[in-house]
């Protein structure tokens, strides 16, 4: 039975509407078959039974310590969010792989190069926004250490999930020419330097390096009023750096936060 083949220069989403609408394709396979032999087909897999695919999506970064010790915590993957290959994560689809997986068992990479590993995850999972994700990374290692730093200065500031995916994991919405995918068997997560997703970009800075006027700008950035920016930047900056002698700890400077931005 011929199989529709891609033609030079045809997109995926092109290919794909041709191949699911095609006769033969219609009378032999069933709907999700024929959009997992499509997609197959289009990107050359040989193995329909697991596809292993990248997904790049919105994400947030944020310093956990003051400290230099590779800690961060943030977001991997972003629900309902669409990247440029057409794909869409939704709600509920890592359930599978939190269960039985332990966060070590999902690998921190590099640029999802296997042999390149730059750290640990110790804790993964979802909330109604995504994939909330907790690693380290190897600071005594060159690598680690040096995707710490270009982290810090945000040279890389993007992050990527590697997964496998089986048929039954997704459906093709014809309409809106894109795949939705409902459950992935959650492989590795990446820092990597050219997302799919424009997005996916690393967009909490850390504070512990800036100076008060760079919080205080940053503040406003985020949608606070002129008036409560300031008095909280002088209160954050303080708070990361108690060589000042400030008069109160971190723990009273951050309930007087609270107080502050709540009235």
């Amino acid at each position: 039975m011929p199989i529709p083949k891609p033609r030079s220069g045809e997109s995926e989403s092109s290919y794909m509407s041709r191949c699911m609408a095609d006769a033969t394709m219609v009378s032999e396979y069933g709907r999700n078959q024929r959009t997992a032999v499509c997609i197959s087909t289009f990107r050359g897999k040989s193995e329909m039974e697991h596809e292993y695919d990248f997904l790049d999506l919105e994400c947030e970064y944020k310093e956990l310590e003051a400290e230099e010790d590779g800690s961060f915590e943030g977001y991997a993957s972003i629900f309902n969010n669409q990247d440029l290959g057409n794909d869409v994560i939704r709600k509920g689809a890592f359930n599978n792989t939190l269960y039985n997986k332990k966060p070590r068992q999902i690998k921190l990479l590099y640029q999802h190069k296997t042999d390149e590993p730059i750290g640990v995850i110790d804790s993964v999972e979802e909330d109604n926004k995504g994939l909330k994700v907790k690693g380290r990374l190897a600071m005594q290692t060159q690598k680690g250490r040096e995707v710490y730093e270009l982290m810090k200065i945000g040279a890389l500031d993007s992050m990527s999930i590697g997964y496998k995916l089986s048929p039954e994991g997704y459906k093709y919405d014809d309409k809106k020419k894109r795949r939705v995918i409902k459950e992935v068997d959650l492989m590795e997560v990446s820092m990597v330097t050219f997302p799919m997703n424009p997005k996916a970009k690393v967009t909490k800075v850390k504070l512990a390096e800036m100076n008060v006027r760079e919080i205080e700008h940053y503040l406003r950035d985020a949608g606070m009023s002129t008036s409560v920016a300031k008095q909280s930047a002088n209160i954050l900056y303080k708070s990361f750096n108690p060589e000042l002698e400030v008069q109160r700890d971190v723990v009273d400077s951050v309930k007087h936060l609270i107080n502050v931005i709540k009235n």
